[in-house]
């Protein structure tokens, strides 16, 4: 099988992944008062839907961004790529952000029909995505039973903006910018039209579940491992998978460095990026590649041993 040509993705693509694969993010606005628009800026953490390429918000009513849109329309949305688990403990430890992407626009309110219309489009798609874990086959679950499904499911996570206890408004976030952050802080801005047109990729809404997964796996962490070994010639000591796409995966290893300190070897965490022989389309695909790239290594380190 021939490799794909693109090691990665385009920087539009990877900001509609990190859309498609999150449910949260952090608006903000600017307060106002009856004089007019102020400064100060008010933050919260927002859920959301992505419909035809832009976020639509749910926003409690008694969240001050409700008063401050009616002043001042123009907010900003910012969204990482989630990092449940074991890989947000060691990227906390490291002093490291995940990637994620900073979107500057307009706060608009949507009529009562068409949010009632958006009420009833998100509880399709988590009927949907439901659905689908459900029918997954025996490879994808073997992949996903290590994920802690409530933190990691997005249709989970978005279940109580359907339910009674709280009052929401929906709001259209308009964008009329984007930039892309990368893990190390570089920034990228990226086109808004390309960002609409570009599509994430079907496996996003469960890429959460999917890395939390392969992270709280003993076994999958020591196949990371075998594959920095084997495809990157890097010892690994420890090994997170970090995000997933069509193309492959991005893992974070702790590998021997070559400085000496003190006379005594030590590790540093660096990144490597890892192809698919051909682009994963779906969820069963992506699992089915890396269960074959885990018996793969484990046969050549098998072979090269003598153990077989």
């Amino acid at each position: 099988m021939k490799r794909n040509k693109a090691t990665v993705l385009t920087f539009a693509e990877k900001c509609k992944n990190i859309l498609a694969s999150n449910w949260q993010g952090s608006l903000n606005t600017i307060k106002a008062d009856a004089k007019g628009s102020k400064g100060n800026i008010h933050t919260s953490k927002i859920k959301y839907i992505v419909r035809r390429g832009q976020p639509y918000l749910w926003v409690p009513e008694n969240d001050l961004h409700n008063v401050n849109t009616i002043i001042d329309e123009r907010g900003s949305f910012a969204v990482t790529s989630p990092y449940p688990g074991p890989l947000g403990i060691l990227l906390k430890s490291l002093k490291k952000l995940p990637a994620r992407i900073a979107l500057s626009g307009d706060v608009l309110p949507l009529k009562e029909d068409k949010a009632k219309s958006l009420a009833e489009k998100l509880q399709e798609v988590m009927l949907s995505e439901k659905k689908a874990i459900k029918e997954f086959t025996y490879t994808v679950s073997g992949v996903l039973s290590s994920s802690a499904s409530s933190s990691t499911s997005r249709s989970d996570n978005l279940q109580d903006l359907l339910g009674d206890n709280e009052r929401y408004t929906i709001y259209r976030f308009k964008t009329r910018s984007c930039t892309f952050v990368d893990g190390l802080g570089g920034t990228f801005d990226v086109d808004v039209e390309d960002l609409e047109t570009s599509r994430a990729d079907p496996l996003a809404p469960f890429s959460a579940k999917i890395v939390d997964g392969i992270n709280q796996s003993e076994a999958r962490r020591t196949a990371l491992m075998l594959f920095c070994f084997v495809y990157k010639d890097a010892n690994a000591k420890d090994a997170y998978i970090t995000s997933i796409d069509r193309k492959g995966f991005d893992v974070l290893a702790k590998v021997s460095s070559p400085v000496l300190k003190d006379g005594i070897d030590g590790y540093q965490w660096k990144e490597f990026r890892f192809m698919f022989k051909e682009e994963a389309n779906d969820v069963e695909m992506f699992c089915s590649q890396l269960v074959e790239m885990e018996e793969e290594v484990i046969n050549k380190v098998s072979t090269s041993s003598g153990l077989k």
